[in-house]
């Protein structure tokens, strides 16, 4: 189901993604400028047709549930955010084991500038799944657009301490990595790395922790840390001896040196104590 834009925390699910999102969200953008007007205004005037088609049908009582599915992601793709809420309100209340509905409705009224209406409804979902990351997600961006990043974090570090008791839960990794940048954000540079060092502690084979920390650590100047970050994460992801063209160009943009390629059988690096740093300021 579409969605629709917000800016989000936690961008690094792995780096490789984000570098196939960037080419795609690209390739979409060239297709659209090329189409020309004439070409798009019949788009949507196709796209306004097939929604008033299943407006009716709805209105009769006749839609299906994947017609009022596709009614809904044409509401969004056509920005009539209202009608959209209007009709994904009762469909969230009829079926609350699909959070993913009330996250939607939440977007939307974030997007519509009522950020206490969308709060609201990430309050209900997180009743019954305090853990979800997703709605996490939200939540904290809304907090702190409305000033509350201390109660923002707290949330956060709940569920993250909770997915890590006694068995570590595989949800900890996104949970861990929000936590992370959510310090970051609001100015706790050494909490933020300590984070990513524990996460890398309980998910060793994961190169998103170490990649979290190598953009942390360059954006704080601390290059040879940096790297040796970097470093860890190509282990984990290309394996011993392989290159990581993907990496080697990001330590290049960043003025780094390619990564080396240490010989079979090195010892993948630990998880070390984060470096100190100045005191930065600490925000709400």
């Amino acid at each position: 189901m579409a969605t629709p834009n917000r800016s989000r925390l936690g961008l690094w699910s792995s780096l490789a993604g984000l570098v196939v999102l960037l080419a795609a969200a690209g390739g979409w953008w060239l297709g659209q400028h090329q189409q020309g007007p004439g070409r798009l205004d019949a788009h949507t005037r196709q796209l306004n047709a097939e929604a008033s088609r299943l407006r009716l049908r709805l209105d009769r009582q006749e839609a299906s549930p994947g017609e009022q599915q596709r009614l809904l992601e044409l509401l969004i793709a056509l920005n009539r955010q209202d009608q959209a809420i209007a009709l994904l309100e009762p469909l969230a209340d009829r079926q609350p084991e699909r959070w993913s509905l009330r996250l939607m409705l939440a977007e939307l009224r974030r997007d519509r500038g009522d950020r206490r209406g969308a709060e609201r409804e990430l309050r209900m979902i997180l009743s019954r799944k305090p853990d979800q990351v997703e709605v996490l997600q939200l939540m904290t961006l809304l907090k702190l657009e409305l000033g509350h990043g201390s109660e923002a974090e707290a949330q956060v570090r709940q569920a993250y301490d909770s997915a890590s008791k006694t068995e570590i839960k595989p949800e900890a990794m996104g949970l861990g990595l929000l936590l992370a940048e959510l310090q970051q954000r609001r100015g706790q540079n050494g909490q933020a790395q300590a984070t990513y060092i524990k996460l890398a502690s309980q998910f060793p084979d994961d190169q998103r922790p170490w990649l979290g920390l190598a953009l942390l650590r360059h954006q704080l100047g601390q290059t040879k840390a940096a790297q040796a970050a970097l470093e860890a994460a190509r282990q984990r992801h290309s394996g011993p001896g392989k290159p990581d063209p993907i990496l080697d160009k990001l330590a290049a943009s960043w003025g780094l040196e390619p990564l080396r390629v240490p010989s079979p059988g090195t010892t993948p690096l630990k998880p070390q104590a984060p470096l100190p740093e100045p005191t930065g300021h600490q925000s709400p």
